[in-house]
């Protein structure tokens, strides 16, 4: 959020374009809209990522600011290393700002890590443009800490800086011990992989027959097509107690495309046990309602 507000030309006619990949996780539609500057919505292909190189070099020239977020929040689908090389080239043309949030990018199937944009900037011999944020909330399962970091552009992260050294909340002493001993441990962190592979596959077998289950290449979201996803999640919970999100709550309707609309987020975030319950719970509900059935609930 506070990058938007470090970086945006302020009071600038016409307003310049923050672009974020649609479905999206929210604040960065929130940060671009108070810093006076317009959300450009980019919808996610089948692949679960923005086509990039289908956007019109109009678009480029007015954008001040991209969001990019690899894992992706809510499909998991990644960038390749050509893909961001290719978007750190087109900011450096066009002078915008590429912050990628890379706060699920620990989290992948074992083996199987993703490329990150500040592997891509060092190929090229310079940070130019390019930030990355990464945070604890997810690798060390921590979101209350409210913990992370940036790092890229120092002439960028001097701005940064100075915005948050006004704006910014400082971070308890108790909460930058635990932060310390987070980043230096390792172990948990395959630990945590190892426990999301256990419900990716718990989730195949319970629903497997009856929902198009894939399992992500990172983060810890199942993202199946549903139909109606709003009615399907009262539906679920009126039935079940299951609460799950319905995809058009992470999207917009864009140029002709709700990408959200027909799907919900599902996150297996609880215990093992919890999950295997839930997902129990949701078979239950969804050999007694059918889909045709649910769109009409």
């Amino acid at each position: 959020f506070s990058i938007a507000q470090a970086v945006l030309p302020p009071c600038q006619t016409p307003k310049p374009l923050v672009l974020l990949p649609n479905p999206f996780y929210q604040i960065y539609e929130g940060a671009a809209l108070l810093a006076g500057a317009e959300p450009y919505y980019l919808n996610c292909d089948a692949s679960g990522q923005p086509n990039f190189l289908a956007i019109e070099e109009s678009v480029w020239a007015r954008c001040a600011l991209i969001y990019i977020n690899s894992p992706h929040n809510p499909t998991g689908a990644t960038l390749s290393l050509e893909t961001l090389g290719w978007l750190i080239r087109k900011a450096r043309q066009h002078s915008f700002v590429l912050a990628a949030d890379e706060c699920y990018s620990e989290l992948y199937p074992e083996g199987q890590a993703p490329a990150g944009i500040l592997e891509a900037a060092a190929a090229t011999g310079s940070l130019a443009q390019v930030l990355a944020f990464h945070s604890l909330s997810k690798r060390s399962s921590i979101p209350g800490a409210r913990s992370g970091f940036v790092a890229g552009d120092a002439d960028i992260l001097q701005a940064f800086i100075r915005y948050r050294t006004y704006l910014g909340a400082a971070t308890p002493p108790f909460i930058q011990a635990a932060a310390i001993a987070a980043w230096q441990d390792e172990q948990h962190v395959h630990h945590t992989r190892a426990d999301y592979a256990r419900k990716f596959a718990a989730a195949h077998d319970i629903l497997g027959a009856l929902l198009p289950i894939e399992t992500p290449a990172g983060g810890f979201y199942l993202w199946p097509r549903v139909g109606d996803g709003e009615a399907f999640v009262r539906a679920l919970y009126g039935a079940e107690h299951v609460r799950c999100l319905p995809g058009a709550y992470l999207a917009r309707d864009a140029h002709g495309v709700h990408p959200g609309q027909d799907r919900v987020r599902i996150a297996l975030v609880g215990s093992l046990e919890d999950c295997v319950e839930g997902l129990q719970r949701i078979r239950r509900f969804m050999e007694q309602y059918p889909i045709s059935t649910v769109n009409n609930y």
